[in-house]
C-alpha cells in the first residue's frame, strides 16, 4: 500500500479498520495508570507545588492553583522524591521542625536543596488532595537500614523508634504508603551510587525484604532498564529479577521521546517504540518466571514517560552549574505535535492495561510538565495537559482488546509503523472511551467494526499537530489550545452504519477521544 505521507494529496483518504467488542477484554484500567511525578528538581517543588508567599498558597504553603489543575488533570498518584535526586537523599534531614533542617548539595542536579519540603509535607499534601503517594528509597548512597526506617516512619504504629519520631513531629496516624520504589535507574552510570545488575539485585532484595518485614502490606517496584537503548537492556532485567522475583510486584520502565533533526514521521510513531519496549520487558520478566516455574506475573510500573527534548535541549547533568533557589531546569515547552504524541503514548499504555497497572507522566509541574507556573504569578496548562486529562477522565473500567488493521509507513527510527492506533475502554455502566491517533498527514477514515454490539458516540475532542516551534509562556499555550485543541463535531466526523459498523474521520496528524456507549446488541 502506498505510503500516505508521499502519495499525491488528491488521492482518496487512507482507510483503517478497528475491530472491537465488549467481550474482547485486555484488562482492568488501574487508576494508578494516570500517575505523575514530583522530584526535587528545578522548580517542580519550589514555586511549583509549593510556594508559601503565593496569593493562592494554603496554610501549609502549597499552591492552590496548582492543586486545582492537578485535580483537573486527573492525576491519581504521585511518585516522590525522585528520580535521580533520591540516590543522594537523606530523608531524615527533611523531617521535623523546618527551622532546624540544614540545606544540602544535591549531586544529581547540582542544586542546593533547602529541605523545606520533605516526607511529611509531601504525604500530607497528597492526602489533602486525594492522591496516592508512591515513595522511593535511596539505594544509591544508602541501603537496607535507611529504607526500612523510612517505611517504619511512614507506616509504623506507635511504640517503635521511627514511628515515634513521626508522632513527635505531629503526625499520630500512619500514612499507610503502599507503593515503594527500590531506588531509581540504578543501571545508569549517571546515577549517584550506580551499580551493576548483580550488585543492585542483591541490595534490592535485602532492602525489599527488610521493608516488607516492617510492613508486609506494601508493594515493591524494582528498577528495570532506564531505556531500551541501554547496553545492558534485557540482561539487566533477567539478572535483577533473578534476585528479586519472589519479593517484588513490579519492574520499572522509563522512556522519553522527542523529535530529532526534524524527523516528524519517527516522532509521531513513538508509541510503536513504547509498545515494543513493553513487550520486551514483559517477555524478559516472564522468562524469569518460567525458569522458576512460577505462576506469579510481574507487572510493569512505567513510572517515567513523556516527551522530553533530552538530546536537543538538555546539556546533561554534569554540565549544570551549582545553583540555589529552585533554578529553571528542563522546563520544556510543548507544541500541538508534542500533545498528539502524548495522546498516542496513552493509547499504547491502555493497550497494555493487563501488564501495566502503574504509570507516571514525568513530571507534574514545570519540569517537562503539563502544568507550568510563574513564581508569584499564574499557573497554566501546556498542550500536553489536554490529552492526559481527557484520557484520565474517559478511560474507565476495562480496556478492550482492540484489533487494528491499518496501512503502515516507514520511519527512520522505528521501522514500519501503523498509520492509525486505537484503544478503547468500557465501564460497568456501558460508558465508552475510544482513543484514536492518525499519524498520517492525510485525513484517514476508520471503519469501526462492532458486529453484535451497539456503539453510540455522543461527544469527542481532538488535538491536531501544529508546525510552529513552541514558545514559553501562557500566551503561547493558550494559542496552541485555541488552534489545535477542539471539540469534535460528532455529526460530521462519525457516521453510524446499519451492519455493525461505524465510520470515523480523523484529521491529519491528530489524536481523538470519543465518549459514548457500548454494549452487546
Amino acid at each position: 500500500m502506498p505510503d500516505p505521507r508521499t502519495a499525491p494529496s488528491d488521492r482518496r483518504a487512507p482507510r483503517a479498520r478497528v475491530t472491537l467488542h465488549p467481550d474482547f477484554r485486555r484488562g482492568a484500567v488501574d487508576r494508578r495508570l494516570f500517575g505523575s511525578f514530583v522530584e526535587h528538581l528545578g522548580r517542580a517543588v519550589y514555586t511549583g507545588v509549593y510556594e508559601p508567599g503565593h496569593a493562592t498558597a494554603d496554610e501549609h504553603g502549597f499552591r492552590r492553583d496548582v492543586a486545582d489543575l492537578t485535580r483537573e488533570l486527573g492525576v491519581s498518584m504521585v511518585r516522590y522524591p525522585g528520580g535521580n535526586f533520591v540516590s543522594n537523599y537523606v530523608w531524615e534531614d527533611a523531617v521535623g521542625p523546618v527551622a532546624e533542617r540544614k540545606p544540602f548539595l544535591d549531586l544529581a542536579w547540582r542544586t542546593v536543596e533547602p529541605n523545606l519540603v520533605g516526607t511529611d509535607e509531601f504525604l500530607q499534601w497528597a492526602e489533602r488532595e486525594g492522591i496516592e503517594p508512591m515513595m522511593a528509597v535511596n539505594l544509591g548512597t544508602r541501603g537496607v537500614a535507611a529504607a526500612a526506617a523510612l517505611v517504619e516512619y511512614c507506616n509504623g504504629e506507635a511504640g517503635t523508634r521511627w514511628a515515634d519520631l513521626r508522632i513527635a513531629h505531629g503526625r499520630t496516624e500512619p500514612y499507610g504508603v503502599k507503593l515503594w520504589c527500590l531506588g531509581n535507574e540504578m543501571d545508569g552510570p549517571w546515577q549517584i551510587g550506580h551499580k551493576d545488575a548483580h550488585e543492585y539485585g542483591k541490595l534490592a532484595a535485602e532492602a525489599g525484604k527488610a521493608m516488607k518485614l516492617v510492613d508486609p502490606s506494601i508493594s515493591l517496584v524494582v528498577c528495570g532498564s532506564s531505556s531500551m537503548q541501554m547496553p545492558t537492556f534485557g540482561e539487566w532485567e533477567r539478572t535483577v529479577l533473578s534476585y528479586t522475583y519472589d519479593l517484588v510486584d513490579h519492574v520499572s520502565m522509563h522512556a522519553y521521546y522527542e523529535e530529532v533533526d526534524g524527523d516528524r514521521a519517527s516522532f509521531l510513531a513513538s508509541g510503536t517504540a513504547m509498545d515494543r519496549f513493553i513487550d520486551r520487558v514483559v517477555a524478559s520478566a516472564d522468562a524469569v518466571g518460567a525458569e522458576r516455574r512460577s505462576d506469579k506475573k510481574i507487572t510493569i510500573s512505567f513510572d517515567e514517560w513523556n516527551v522530553w527534548y533530552l538530546e536537543t535541549r538538555f546539556p546533561g547533568e554534569a554540565n549544570l552549574p551549582i545553583q540555589r533557589d529552585a533554578p529553571r531546569i528542563i522546563e520544556d515547552v510543548y507544541s500541538g505535535l508534542d500533545a498528539v504524541v502524548v495522546g498516542d503514548l496513552l493509547v499504547t499504555l491502555l493497550n497494555h492495561a493487563d501488564r501495566v497497572p502503574v504509570a507516571c507522566l514525568a513530571q507534574l509541574v514545570n519540569v517537562i510538565a503539563p502544568i507550568m507556573t510563574e513564581p508569584g504569578g499564574e499557573a497554566w496548562r501546556q498542550p500536553t495537559f489536554h490529552p492526559f486529562a481527557t484520557t484520565a477522565r474517559l478511560a474507565r473500567g476495562t480496556a478492550l482488546d482492540v484489533r487494528v488493521d491499518a496501512p503502515t509507513y516507514g520511519t527512520a527510527r522505528h521501522g514500519d509503523a501503523p498509520v492509525v492506533t486505537a484503544a478503547a475502554t468500557v465501564d460497568d455502566d456501558g460508558s465508552l472511551g475510544l482513543f484514536l491517533t492518525n499519524r498520517s498527514d492525510h485525513e484517514v477514515e476508520v471503519d469501526l467494526a462492532h458486529v453484535g454490539a451497539a456503539l453510540g458516540v455522543s461527544e469527542g475532542w481532538q488535538m491536531v499537530a501544529d508546525h510552529e516551534a513552541a514558545v514559553a509562556g501562557p500566551e503561547h499555550a493558550a494559542k496552541v489550545a485555541d488552534s489545535c485543541w477542539s471539540a469534535v463535531d460528532v455529526a460530521a466526523a462519525v457516521t453510524p452504519g446499519t451492519d455493525g459498523s461505524t465510520t470515523v474521520r480523523l484529521a491529519p496528524e491528530s489524536w481523538t477521544a470519543l465518549a459514548g456507549t457500548f454494549a452487546r446488541a
